[in-house]
């Protein structure tokens, strides 16, 4: 997520809102926003509704859920998806900037 906080503001210029969603209940969520000032939303999804539904993946020998990363467009289609194979496998923050300003262009992947 401090990835995330350091480019906000490049997201938000691109009209891009960020969700993050964790398998936190909701105190928990609360708590962990409030202490580390996060500039963006987060989802709490104790019941993994959230994340059963975009596919993402539980890896017990890992340390359980892996990072996965949905691009959602404005009318609501998924237009990239991304699934970590490991907790630090996280897609760097260029490669989502570019895939927005390709987007905004009416380019860009789908699905």
């Amino acid at each position: 997520m401090a990835q995330l906080r350091q480019d906000y503001e490049q997201f938000a210029q691109r009209e891009a809102e960020v969700v993050v969603i964790g398998p936190e209940d909701r105190k928990a969520f609360a708590d962990y926003w409030q202490k580390e000032q996060l500039p963006f939303i987060g989802l709490p999804d104790p019941d993994h509704t959230v994340a059963n539904r975009y596919g993402q993946e539980i890896k017990l020998l890992k340390f359980g859920r892996m990072p996965a990363l949905v691009v959602v467009d404005k009318e609501g289609d998924v237009r990239f998806r991304y699934y970590g194979n490991s907790m630090q496998d996280i897609v760097p923050n260029r490669v989502l900037l570019d895939l927005l300003d390709r987007l905004n262009r009416g380019e860009g992947e789908t699905g």
